[in-house]
């Protein structure tokens, strides 16, 4: 009787396991159009959960103020590449910088000559694409032609003063040993301090443009109890969702799929309503910011504002030519072209690309780069500055010059430009007069 009970029970289990399993095997055909055994479901990737959304190029450091994350990578598009064997992409080094060395470098022997790269985007461009320019005609002089040049970026997007002398003072303090240091400005300076200005930061702050969007990205993390609490199910959900992935793909048995597979999508709904619900969530009033930017010192009209962008601009430069000097390194101010300042004259296609009357720059170069160039001429020089003017030096180039309506160079821009620094640098006093 109870061997006749079992056998009776287990027959009807095993019917029901492969009803069950026929049943699974049809939806699944319905649903994928295909075989379960020999097909598996794929699922798209999650939705990003709030900690992926702080995972950027860029990254908020403690000095620099905006910096790149290492090891992200630069491209250089063929445009601006002297051959086809030109590098197409680069990487940021430990640093965030983009450069093939990491930082402090050291140098292999005494026939190494160190030369530093400080600026902005602007500067940033010259390091790939000017810079191997401007070493070819140094090379020729012949106090460099016994030594290795090694160029050396310290360039980022958006640096102004005084953002440039702080990255040379720390990297002084590393104990970074610098032979020249060629510092190529002024855009940022006027433009995006104007800019700063308007947006409620100082001008001396780094950049609002560059700046803002981490901050409200660290803003927005800033965790309330309630976004604790929404946070710690998002986790927890993306982490079964995960390891939920994992056993669909290992199981071979169609009727476990289904269900799995509805657990899966269930479960799926929980965190996306999850995330929606984090979204609308309040953050942390502004007061409560984990990084401030102080507001403007004092307010001021357009005038004395760019009178103290230029102040602070020719301050920022002494402060790095005195560090150099008293190190026995050369430093060498470049004020950067800009076609809103300039007396060039365009062609009909290189206006449509580099000329923009809606341009949020445009405005601030006009009334900024004559404090700057007058700065430049009475300061700078009587501090004893290597200042030069370069706000003239691409007017005569018939070939288009500039590749955007803000501020950056072609190929022959930054060569243009890089045989106007390699000539300044040996007209001027070093240690290659003696």
């Amino acid at each position: 009787m109870r061997r006749g009970t079992a056998a009776r029970l287990l027959t009807g289990l095993v019917a029901s396991l492969l009803c069950a399993e026929l049943l699974a095997l049809a939806v699944y055909y319905i649903e994928t159009g295909a075989l379960f055994y020999t097909h598996r479901r794929t699922y798209q990737a999650l939705l990003p959960a709030p900690e992926d959304r702080l995972v950027v190029g860029e990254a908020v450091h403690p000095y620099f103020g905006v910096t790149h994350r290492p090891g992200v990578p630069f491209d250089i598009p063929a445009s601006l590449r002297a051959n086809s064997s030109a590098p197409a992409r680069l990487r940021t080094n430990n640093f965030g910088f983009v450069s093939p060395h990491a930082y402090p470098f050291t140098g292999t022997g005494d026939r190494q000559f160190l030369v530093g790269l400080f600026g902005g985007s602007v500067g940033l461009w010259f390091c790939q694409v000017g810079a191997p320019r401007m070493v070819e005609q140094l090379a020729r002089h012949p106090f460099f032609r016994a030594r290795e040049i090694v160029p050396l970026c310290f360039s980022h997007e958006g640096y102004k003063q005084p953002q440039q002398a702080l990255v040379l003072a720390y990297f002084l303090s590393r104990g970074q040993r610098l032979d020249l240091v060629v510092n190529l400005d002024g855009f940022n300076d006027v433009a995006l301090g104007a800019l700063n200005d308007e947006r409620g930061f100082d001008a001396s702050m780094p950049s609002v443009q560059h700046l803002d969007p981490l901050i409200d990205l660290v803003n927005q993390s800033a965790l309330t109890p309630q976004k604790l609490d929404t946070l710690a199910a998002i986790f927890g959900d993306r982490r079964r969702l995960t390891a939920l992935t994992g056993r669909i793909a290992a199981n071979r048995i169609a009727a476990v799929d289904f269900v799995l597979d509805r657990y899966y999508r269930w479960l799926l709904d929980r965190y996306t309503r999850a995330l929606g619900r984090f979204a609308t969530l309040p953050s942390n009033p502004p007061e409560n910011r984990l990084i401030q930017a102080t507001p403007p010192v004092a307010p001021k009209d357009r005038a004395a504002l760019f009178a103290e962008i230029a102040d602070l601009w020719a301050r920022s430069s002494t402060l790095m030519h005195e560090m150099l000097e008293a190190r026995s390194a050369v430093y060498v101010h470049v004020l950067q072209p800009n076609q809103y300042f300039t007396g060039r004259r365009f062609s009909e296609d290189e206006t449509a690309t580099a000329l923009s009357d809606a341009s949020p720059y445009k405005r601030s170069v006009e009334e900024g780069y004559p404090l700057l160039v007058a700065a430049g001429a009475s300061e700078l020089r009587a501090r004893h500055v290597r200042f030069f003017d370069a706000t003239r030096v691409l007017d005569a180039e018939p070939a288009p010059v500039y590749m955007d309506n803000c501020c950056h160079y072609t190929l022959t821009g930054n060569y243009v430009l890089a045989d106007f620094i390699a000539r300044s640098i040996v007209s001027t006093p070093g240690p290659w007069k003696n």
